[in-house]
């Protein structure tokens, strides 16, 4: 198993049909500790969805389950966690946040996460 990686799901959602919920529940079945955040609060197995934006440090990564349209009001916070990368799943591509993540420094990544992880690439 790969070294832990805090990671932060940006459009998490109860719904197991949900990729989010497939996200989240996967990570943590790896170790991965999980922020996970969505529209409503919720539960996903023993990670909480909230609504509010924590401030964290040492965020490996962010990964995306939103609309690039609603993506605009988190640049700010995603920023803000200085993660070292950002998975834009598929659906969330987004180039105004890849330009803007490589003017920070940050590596923009567009992969599947469930991928990622079923491959030990995550």
């Amino acid at each position: 198993m790969s070294t832990p990686k805090l990671t932060v799901v940006i459009g998490a959602s109860e719904n197991p049909q949900r990729y989010s919920f497939l996200a989240v529940s996967r990570l943590r079945a790896n170790g991965h500790p999980v922020i996970a955040i969505g529209k409503r609060a919720g539960q996903i197995g023993d990670t909480p969805i909230i609504t509010e934006h924590p401030n964290v440090t040492d965020v490996d990564t962010v990964t995306l389950y939103l609309n690039p349209t609603l993506q605009q009001e988190y640049y700010d916070y995603i920023f803000s966690l200085q993660p070292k990368r950002i998975i834009f799943n598929p659906g969330t591509e987004n180039t105004e946040l890849i330009k803007l993540a490589a003017e920070h420094g940050v590596k923009a990544q567009e992969a599947c996460t469930l991928v990622l992880l079923s491959t030990g690439q995550y």
